[in-house]
């Protein structure tokens, strides 16, 4: 038998983080000894229980905050160095003992680093390096162990120690403090890559260069290169998509599993052989976010040397959607993979099941609905709906597809009511944004055609710009249909309508050479299909004078 003495730190903290951690199991059988990324998966800062900077705001059980501290990346941190197996504190009666023997000199010199009374609760290393917090009547320590951080108090709203302790103080007059008594400057690197984390909450992806060098950099924190990577899941900028690859050869298995989670969107004959060689990575959760990932991809995609690899992680994955039977989500879950890959029958047995563990959730009627739509059968599609919103009438993802399908029957007001209720309850939702300027096009087009900007301003992608810029054109506004078109052009390169529609402007407009200009960009650039190349050269043939030809290069 294994235990606890022989165990490394990272057994050992993996044995308590089965509990102390706010994660997903992907395995019902964890015993001591085993790697945590072998039976669960970690919700990072992506979540809003955490500040941007990290610092706990909900209850987050621990560990993905004991995952930021330096001396638990050093290796040689342990829980059971600060508390018995049963979570009492060891050090009670001399606290500043839990940061020996690292910390040697400080410890023995408290008062020299801390500025505070030897005496004082200043003076003690949890003060600062982990201070308390409250929430839902619980108390709870900080175990990131960072530095304080007045400025991201500033900044974020979030907790510094210095004002736990001085509460009839600001974080200014803390920050002041703190810049005066320490050379180094250790806020910035922190504030930099927290000031990453809120843009991409906010979807402020004009921060994206930072963002993608910050997952890029060899020093970077494997919990927020893993934050990043899943908060660029509403970032529709092709940019990323390099740069996520390349966190598929990350050292931690937290960031591979995020960038092969993510690249289950972009497929394509290189991401695929990433995904397929991740199916036999060392660890689980990498195998199984990879194989989920693979899910959509044509059978024929796959080598004959690689089908059995990725079968077997398929057969791993399946079986960790069920680590929890008696819980909705797994089934839930279940649904959804046999809907990607078109499996319909066992999509709605799973999606009944998750619904008879909770009759209250409305999402496996939601996906019921979808399934039964592609299936063919609306009145099926209507009633899956009817009954969430019955259950939810406020509900978003059961008000938009609500009303997708009530715009199909040709029922425009009940189309527009429920997709005005889907934006109200998830102002986020850039999809029904859209899909409500598309019902009012015709009757009311300057609140439609703002509503598609406001959809495009929320993710960014060119069927957006370029439906914006049709109605543009439109309703006779040339010139900003033609810079929206340069602006999609310019950030989506392969989308072959803009092309059509930019060059079609100037045509109208008598501008001859600006279109062929157009087209014949569109045909450089490398980055249609052959389709689309076919139509783009056509249309430029019709513009050449007869005699001469086009640059036929691909």
């Amino acid at each position: 038998t294994r235990g606890g003495r022989d165990f490394t730190p990272d057994q050992n903290n993996a044995a308590c983080a089965t509990c102390h951690t706010k994660g997903a199991p992907i395995t019902p059988s964890f015993i001591p000894g085993d790697r945590y990324f072998d039976h669960f998966d970690l919700v990072c800062l992506e979540h809003p229980d955490f500040y941007p900077d990290g610092r706990d705001l909900g209850e987050n059980y621990t560990y993905t905050l004991w995952l930021l501290s330096p001396c638990v990346k050093s290796g040689e941190l342990a829980c059971n160095h600060c508390h018995t197996s049963s979570g009492r504190y060891r050090q009670k009666k001399e606290p500043n003992a839990s940061c020996m023997p690292c910390h040697q000199k400080r410890v023995k010199s408290a008062t020299e680093h801390t500025h505070h009374p030897e005496e004082s609760k200043g003076n003690l290393c949890i003060s600062c390096h982990m201070p308390m917090t409250g929430f839902a009547r619980m108390r709870r320590s900080d175990h990131s162990m960072l530095p304080p951080t007045p400025a991201a108090t500033v900044a974020f709203d979030s907790p510094n120690a210095c004002n736990i302790c001085h509460s009839d103080k600001d974080a200014a007059w803390a920050d002041e403090w703190v810049r005066t008594w320490r050379d180094r400057d250790y806020q910035t690197p922190m504030l930099h890559r927290a000031s990453l984390v809120e843009a991409a909450r906010k979807r402020d992806w004009s921060r994206l260069p930072e963002i993608l060098d910050y997952i890029s950099s060899p020093d970077r924190d494997a919990v927020y290169a893993t934050s990043l990577i899943r908060l660029l899941a509403a970032c529709e900028d092709v940019q990323k998509w390099p740069v996520i690859l390349r966190a598929m050869e990350d050292p931690s298995p937290l960031v591979r599993s995020a960038a092969a989670a993510s690249l289950g969107a972009n497929p394509s004959q290189e991401t695929g052989q990433a995904l397929v060689k991740a199916c036999g990575d060392d660890f689980r959760l990498v195998r199984l976010r990879a194989a989920a990932s693979l899910a959509g991809y044509p059978a024929e995609f796959l080598k004959d040397d690689d089908r059995k690899q990725v079968e077997k992680a398929t057969r791993e994955y399946l079986t960790s959607l069920l680590s929890r039977p008696d819980h909705w989500a797994s089934h839930y879950n279940l649904g959804n993979y046999y809907l990607t890959i078109g499996a319909f029958d066992p999509a709605l047995a799973a999606y009944e099941t998750a619904e008879k563990f909770d009759p209250g959730n409305v999402m496996p009627l939601v996906n019921a609905s979808v399934v039964h739509a592609r299936m063919g059968s609306g009145e099926q599609a209507e009633t899956s709906l009817d009954r969430a919103l019955r259950i939810d009438p406020d509900n978003a993802a059961a008000n938009f597809n609500m009303g997708l399908l009530r715009a199909q029957q040709g029922q425009q007001d009940a189309a527009e009511r429920h997709l005005r209720t889907a934006l109200k309850s998830d102002p986020q939702m850039h999809q029904a944004a859209y899909n409500l300027g598309m019902v009012l096009v015709d009757d009311r087009t300057v609140e439609a055609m703002e509503l598609i900007l406001m959809a495009f301003e929320l993710h960014p992608n060119p069927r957006y710009a370029y439906t914006l810029a049709f109605y543009m054109r439109e309703n006779k506004d040339p010139k900003n249909a033609a810079h929206m078109l340069e602006h999609t052009i310019k950030h989506w390169p392969y989308y072959a309508d803009a092309y059509m529609l930019l060059g079609d402007i100037y045509e109208n407009q008598g501008q001859i050479e600006e279109a062929k200009r157009t087209y014949q960009q569109a045909l450089d650039s490398g980055q249609l299909s052959a389709r689309d190349h076919y139509r783009l050269e056509t249309r430029l043939q019709t513009l050449e004078p007869a005699g001469e030809e086009t640059d036929r290069s691909e």
